[in-house]
C-alpha cells in the first residue's frame, strides 16, 4: 500500500531510540498515524512541529497497518507560531478539535480550513476570530451544525444577533428582544455580510467562544466524557491578555 498526500503536523510521540509516530491531518487521507524513521534526531524534529505543512509519502504492507512516512517540510510555521502564547496554545487546541474527527476518514474542507487559520495566526484578533470559525465548522462536521441564515421564529435573514441554546438556530432582534436574557449573543464576525477586518470587541470574541464553547460541550464533548481543553482556555487568556495591553497603552 502507498499513496502521497499534503499534511499538516498535530502531534508527535517518540518510538523506540530514534524514531516517531507522527500524527498528520492530510488532504484527501484524512486524520493518518505514520512511523517516521530517524524523526526523533536532530534534523527531522524542527520539521516534525504541529502546525508545521508537510508533503509525505505513506507506505505499508496492508492498509491497516500504522506504515511509514517519508515527509518533507512545505510550510515550516512552528518557529514563529510557538513564539508567542496565543499562537502556542491555539495550536494545541486546534489540534485537539481535529482529533474529534475519526481516523483516516477525509474532511478536504476542515484541511483547508486548518491551513487558512494558520497561515492568519500572527494577529492575536484574527487568531480568536479564526478559531471561533473552525470550532464552528467542527460542530458542522461532526453533524450538528448551527442554522445562523435565518430566524428560527419568523424566518426573517435581517438583523439575526441572537442564538437559541436549545435549537442552535439564530433569532432576529424583534423576535429575541423578549427573551434576550435566555440567548446567546451572536457576534458581529459570525452574521452574514458583517465581518470586516478587526470589526469586533473584546466581547464580540467571549460572545463568539461562550457559542461554540457551549454546543461542542453538549453535543460532541460531554457524551465522549471530554472537556473543553486547557489549551483552549490558554488561548482565550492569551487573547485577552494581550487585547488587555494594547488597549491599556492606547
Amino acid at each position: 500500500m502507498e499513496w502521497t498526500d499534503e499534511g499538516i503536523v498535530l502531534g508527535v510521540r517518540r518510538h523506540g531510540e530514534s524514531s516517531a509516530i507522527v500524527e498528520l491531518l492530510t488532504r484527501s487521507h484524512g486524520r493518518h498515524l505514520g512511523l517516521v524513521r530517524g524523526g526523533a534526531g536532530k534534523r527531522m524534529r524542527p520539521l516534525l512541529q504541529p502546525g508545521n505543512s508537510v508533503t509525505t509519502v505513506w507506505r505499508a504492507r496492508l492498509d491497516e497497518h500504522l506504515g511509514y512516512y517519508v515527509v518533507e517540510g512545505t510550510r515550516l510555521r512552528a518557529a514563529t507560531l510557538l513564539a508567542s502564547a496565543h499562537a502556542t496554545y491555539g495550536v494545541t487546541h486546534l489540534a485537539s478539535l481535529v482529533r474529534l474527527l475519526p481516523e483516516r476518514d477525509p474532511h478536504e474542507d476542515i484541511y483547508e480550513m486548518l491551513e487558512r487559520t494558520l497561515d492568519d495566526f500572527d494577529d492575536v484578533g484574527e487568531a480568536a476570530v479564526h478559531l471561533v470559525r473552525f470550532e464552528l465548522a467542527m460542530l458542522a462536521e461532526l453533524g450538528f451544525g448551527l442554522d445562523l441564515e435565518n430566524c428560527a421564529a419568523t424566518g426573517a435573514t435581517a438583523d439575526l444577533i441572537y442564538v437559541s441554546p436549545k435549537s442552535g438556530g439564530a433569532v432576529s432582534r424583534g423576535a429575541g428582544e423578549p427573551y434576550r436574557d435566555r440567548l446567546l449573543r451572536l457576534p458581529p464576525f459570525l452574521r452574514e455580510g458583517e465581518a470586516g477586518s478587526n470589526g469586533w470587541s473584546d466581547q464580540d470574541l467571549q460572545d463568539g467562544f461562550r457559542l461554540t464553547g457551549m454546543f461542542l460541550l453538549r453535543h460532541v464533548l460531554e457524551p465522549r466524557g471530554q472537556g473543553h481543553s486547557d489549551a483552549r482556555d490558554g488561548f482565550i487568556n492569551a487573547v485577552t491578555r494581550h487585547r488587555l495591553r494594547i488597549s491599556s497603552a492606547g
